[in-house]
C-alpha cells in the first residue's frame, strides 16, 4: 500500500510504502482510483507543517498553554520531548476518495467486490473504510465527478442547517471550493444567491452558476451588496465557507441578515461576536459539523449503527447519496472546478501547487491502473532479516499507538531489545514508529509476530478491550509476554487468561506496571523496608477530564478509567505494602439528576494481610497545573511524600529528607529493562505472576462496586 503523509515537524509531504490494510468486521476494503485534494483543509494542514515553531505556536495559542501547564507540573525535558514527539508523527491527509470494493468485513451489508464507492478515505491506494462512511456511485457519475463528493456534502450539511426555501435570499461568504458547490446547491433549491470573496476568477465561477457577486478587493462593500441584493430586507441566510482568522465574515452576516435571519459557519473563522449585532435582530448562529449527523460518533462509524430514517432523515451517508443523485441527475456540475490532475505518484508536487497557488481549486489525484496496488499485510524496514544476536530475544510489538511509540519502544530499544516485527491495524504507523527505531518488519497481520519462530516474546499495546485474547494467543503461541495494563476486562476475561499462562509454563507473563520501578519509587521501597509495623498510604490521582465519548470511557472497549488507569496506582500500594490485598472498598462522587454516571471521581481503600491500608483518590475534576500523581506513606512515625515522580521528600526519616530529578521518571526503561532481563537471562519474573493476577481481580472488583453503586 502507498499512502500520502504530512510531516508535521518539517512541513514534507511525501508518499509512504506500508503494509496493505485488512477489512474490519464493519469496514470496506476499497482500491482506489481518484482522490480530491481539499483546498481548504489540506492547505491549512500543509501550511501549518511548513511553518516555524514560533509560527505553529501563534497558530495554537490554546496549545502553548497546555503546554506551559505540563511544564509546571511534569518538568520543562518532559514537556519539549513531548511536542518534539507530537510533531514528528506524520498524519495521513485527505477525505475524498473514489474507488472500487475489494474485500468487506463480516458485519457489512449494504456493499460487495465490485462496487464503485466514494468515501471519506484518504489519499492511498487501498483504504479501509468504515461502511457508514461510503456510498455507492450511480454508473452515470464518472469517479472525477464522484471524487467532489465528501466536500459538496460539508456544504450540503450547512445549507440543511440554514433551511433555505425557494425563492430565499442566501450569501455564501468565501467562494472555495465548498463555498462554489454551496452555490449551487442553494440554487438547485430555487433560492437567490450571492458570492462573497476577494478572488475574480472564483467569482467569476459563481456567477457562470447563477450567482450574483460581490469583491471586497475591488471596493465592493458586502454589507451593502448583501442589503442591496436583498431588495432593502436583508438576507433571509448567509453561510460562511471563508477560512480566515478574522471574525470580519461573521459581523457581515449579522448586519447583513434580516431580523430572525439565519448564520451557519461551515468554514473557520475568528468568533468575536458583537451581541448588538446578534441580540436587536433574534439572529440564529449554528456553526455546522462537517458531512452530517453520524460524524464523531464512534456508534455510527466504528459501531455501524445507522440513525433511523424517521428521526434523523439526512446523515452523512445520505448526505454523499443525496450529492451523487444530484450529479446524476446534472443538478450539480463539478467540472469546472476542476484545476489539476497529477498523477498520484507525484502527489507532493501536487501540495506545492497548492501552497503556492491560492486560486487552486479541484486538484485531483489519479491512481494508475497499470500499477496494481500492493495488498501485502508484512513489509521489509531492512533490506536484510536479521538473525537472533547472543545473549538476545527478539520481541514483536502488537500495536503503535501514542504511549507505544513515544515510551515503551524507546525504553525497550534502550534497553538492548531486538525489535523483530511491529504490527498495526492502519499499516502506515507500523512504517512510521517502526523504521526509526529500528523494526525489521511492518505488518498489519498479528500472525506475522505469533508465527514467527524467531521472535520469542511480545509485547501487548493495542486497545484495552483486545488485551487478553491476545494474551492468550500469545501464550499459545509460545511466547513470553509484555502486555499494557490492563490485563483483562472482567472476571471471566482473567480467569480464562490465568487458564492460558498455567498451560505455559516456560512463559513469563508481565503487565507494564511501570511505576514499581521508577527511582523515587525504588527509594521509598528502601526506605519503608525497615519499617515492620503495617503502614498506610494515600495517592491521589489528578487525573484530569476526558470525554464521556472517549474510547476509555467505554466499558466494553477501554473498560472505564479505573480499570484502564488507576490499576497502576493499587498495583503500587501493593507493592510498597509487600502484603497481600484483603479487602477492597469503593466509593464513587454522585452525578446530579439525571446526569451520567462516570466512574473517574470514586475512592479506593484497599486492605492488606499485615494490617496496612491505603486508599487512592482517582479524581477527574482537579486543575491541571496541579501535580498529577502524588504519593504518600506513613509508617513509624515516619512520612514519604513523592510529587509526580520527579521529587520525594522525607519527615522523620532517618538519614533522608529529599530525592529530586531534572525529569520526571515513572519507570518505563526499568520495566522494560526488567522484563527482558529475565526473559533473557532467567530467573524469577519482575512482577510475580500471583500479584499480577491479584491485582487484576482487585481493580475489577473495585470497578464493579462502583457500577452498582446506588
Amino acid at each position: 500500500m502507498r499512502q500520502i503523509m504530512q510531516d508535521m515537524g518539517s512541513g514534507t509531504t511525501y508518499i509512504a510504502d506500508a503494509p496493505a490494510p485488512v477489512a474490519s468486521s464493519g469496514g470496506v476494503l476499497i482500491e482506489t482510483t481518484t482522490t480530491l485534494i481539499s483546498a481548504g483543509t489540506e492547505r491549512m494542514l500543509v501550511d501549518f507543517g511548513r511553518s516555524s515553531l514560533l509560527q505553529k505556536a501563534r497558530k495554537q495559542p490554546e496549545r502553548v498553554k497546555q503546554m506551559l501547564d505540563k511544564a509546571r507540573t511534569d518538568g520543562v525535558l518532559n514537556t519539549i520531548d513531548a511536542v518534539r514527539s507530537k510533531l514528528a508523527q506524520p498524519i495521513a491527509l485527505g477525505y475524498c476518495n473514489v474507488g472500487v470494493v475489494r474485500t468487506v468485513g463480516p458485519r457489512v451489508v449494504e456493499f460487495e467486490p465490485g462496487d464503485r464507492v466514494v468515501s471519506n478515505g484518504p489519499h492511498a491506494d487501498i483504504v479501509n473504510v468504515p461502511e457508514n462512511l461510503c456510498a455507492r456511485i450511480p454508473d452515470n457519475v464518472a469517479d472525477e465527478a464522484a471524487a467532489f463528493t465528501v466536500v459538496a456534502s460539508i456544504g450540503l450539511q450547512g445549507t440543511r442547517l440554514a433551511a433555505p426555501t425557494l425563492g430565499e435570499t442566501v450569501v455564501v461568504i468565501g467562494a472555495g471550493l465548498i463555498g462554489l458547490l454551496t452555490v449551487q446547491l442553494l440554487r438547485a433549491q430555487g433560492c437567490r444567491v450571492l458570492a462573497v470573496d476577494f478572488d475574480q476568477a472564483k467569482l467569476d465561477l459563481a456567477r457562470s452558476f447563477g450567482a450574483e457577486i460581490c469583491n471586497p478587493a475591488q471596493g465592493q462593500d458586502p454589507i451593502v451588496a448583501g442589503i442591496t441584493f436583498s431588495r432593502g430586507h436583508g438576507a433571509d441566510a448567509v453561510i460562511i465557507t471563508a477560512s480566515t482568522s478574522s471574525s470580519d465574515p461573521v459581523t457581515q452576516a449579522a448586519k447583513m441578515s434580516r431580523k430572525r435571519g439565519r448564520i451557519v459557519l461551515v468554514g473557520a473563522t475568528g468568533l468575536e461576536l458583537s451581541r448588538a449585532d446578534f441580540y436587536e435582530k433574534e439572529l440564529s448562529f449554528s456553526v455546522s459539523c462537517s458531512y452530517g449527523p453520524g460524524r464523531y460518533d464512534p456508534s455510527y462509524e466504528q459501531g455501524g449503527n445507522d440513525y433511523p430514517i424517521g428521526f434523523v432523515r439526512w446523515t452523512a451517508q445520505r448526505n454523499f447519496e443525496a450529492v451523487l443523485d444530484m450529479m446524476s441527475q446534472g443538478s450539480l456540475d463539478v467540472q469546472p472546478l476542476i484545476s489539476h490532475r497529477v498523477a498520484f505518484e507525484e502527489a507532493p508536487s501536487a501540495y506545492d501547487t497548492l501552497a503556492s497557488d491560492k486560486g487552486a481549486l479541484g486538484l485531483l489525484l489519479t491512481y494508475s491502473t497499470g500499477q496494481k496496488a500492493s495488498f501485502e499485510r508484512t513489509l521489509a524496514l531492512s533490506p536484510h532479516q536479521r538473525l537472533t544476536a547472543a545473549g538476545k530475544t527478539q520481541i514483536g510489538f502488537i500495536g503503535a499507538g501514542n504511549y507505544a511509540s513515544r515510551m515503551l519502544i524507546p525504553a525497550f530499544r534502550k534497553a538492548g531489545a531486538q525489535l523483530s516485527t511491529v504490527v498495526t491495524n492502519s499499516g502506515t504507523s507500523s512504517v512510521i514508529h517502526g523504521r526509526p527505531a529500528g523494526f525489521d518488519k511492518a505488518s498489519t497481520d498479528v500472525n506475522a509476530v505469533l508465527d514467527d519462530a524467531a521472535t520469542g516474546a511480545v509485547a501487548i499495546v493495542t486497545r484495552h478491550d483486545s488485551h487478553a485474547g491476545l494474551v492468550q494467543q500469545a501464550l499459545a503461541a509460545g511466547k513470553h509476554v509484555f502486555v499494557e495494563k490492563p490485563l483483562a476486562l472482567t472476571l471471566d476475561e482473567l480467569e480464562a487468561v490465568r487458564a492460558a499462562y498455567d498451560q505455559a509454563p516456560d512463559c513469563l507473563l508481565m503487565v507494564g506496571f511501570n511505576r514499581r520501578f521508577a527511582p523515587h519509587v525504588v527509594k521509598m521501597k528502601q526506605l519503608l523496608a525497615g519499617v515492620q509495623e503495617p503502614k498506610s498510604f494515600i495517592f491521589t490521582m489528578n487525573a484530569g477530564a476526558i470525554p464521556a465519548t472517549h474510547w476509555t470511557q467505554d466499558l466494553q472497549v477501554g473498560g472505564g478509567r479505573i480499570i484502564g488507569e488507576a490499576c497502576h496506582h493499587i498495583d503500587l500500594m501493593r507493592f510498597l505494602a509487600g502484603s497481600p490485598i484483603i479487602s477492597v472498598s469503593a466509593r464513587g462522587m454522585g452525578s446530579p439528576s439525571g446526569a451520567p454516571q462516570i466512574e473517574d471521581k470514586a475512592a479506593i481503600t484497599l486492605g492488606f494481610a499485615d494490617g496496612s491500608f491505603g486508599t487512592v483518590h482517582y479524581l477527574a475534576n482537579g486543575a491541571a497545573s496541579f501535580p498529577k500523581e502524588r504519593i504518600e506513606a506513613f509508617a513509624g512515625g515516619r512520612i514519604l511524600a513523592l510529587d509526580n515522580f520527579r521529587s520525594l521528600k522525607g519527615y522523620g526519616v532517618p538519614g533522608f529528607s529529599k530525592l529530586g530529578g531534572w525529569t520526571q521518571d515513572k519507570g518505563q526503561n526499568g520495566c522494560a529493562a526488567g522484563f527482558l532481563r529475565a526473559v533473557t537471562e532467567g530467573g524469577a519474573a519482575p512482577i510475580p505472576a500471583d500479584e499480577i493476577f491479584e491485582v487484576a481481580r482487585v481493580t475489577i472488583e473495585a470497578a464493579q462496586q462502583l457500577r452498582q453503586q446506588k
